[in-house]
């Protein structure tokens, strides 16, 4: 892939709407520890850092809508961190509702997971070991 400063360099995208852009990066960055790297306008999108990848948070506009109490979830963005009870309690800190408190999976992972102030799902993933898929009942395939 080419570079360009004015998009993030990750392969994966997801761009998340908020009603209040603005709100939502100081939220994400108190909650989940992300980090602004381009605002563009003054309340239209934002681009974040979480880790290696990216998000991208916009506005309310068009056909883009945050989620509304009471649809069920939609959609889930999960992010690597690297202790998951930790960010979990910074979450819950800056009042993230936990929807699920850090458990540990036989495939090697300590997750959580969390809604933001919009309703936008995060699932939270610490590894704990280099599991084989084969041993907990998934199938290599390449």
């Amino acid at each position: 892939m080419k570079p360009n400063r004015s998009i993030p360099a990750a392969a994966v995208i997801p761009v998340l709407t908020y009603p209040d852009v603005r709100r939502a990066v100081a939220w994400l960055e108190a909650a989940f520890g992300f980090a602004e790297r381009v605002r563009i306008g003054a309340d239209h999108r934002a681009q974040m850092r979480a880790g290696e990848g990216a998000i991208i948070v916009a506005d309310d506009g068009s056909e883009r809508r945050a989620p509304e109490p009471g649809a069920g979830v939609t959609h889930a963005v999960m992010v690597r961190v690297d202790d998951a009870n930790e960010h979990c309690a910074r979450a819950r800190a800056a009042g993230a509702r936990i929807v699920m408190e850090p458990t540990d999976f036989e495939y090697g992972e300590r997750q959580y997971q969390a809604e933001d102030l919009a309703g936008h799902r995060w699932t939270f993933s610490q590894t704990l070991a280099d599991v084989e898929p084969e041993s907990w009942g998934g199938i290599t395939v390449s």
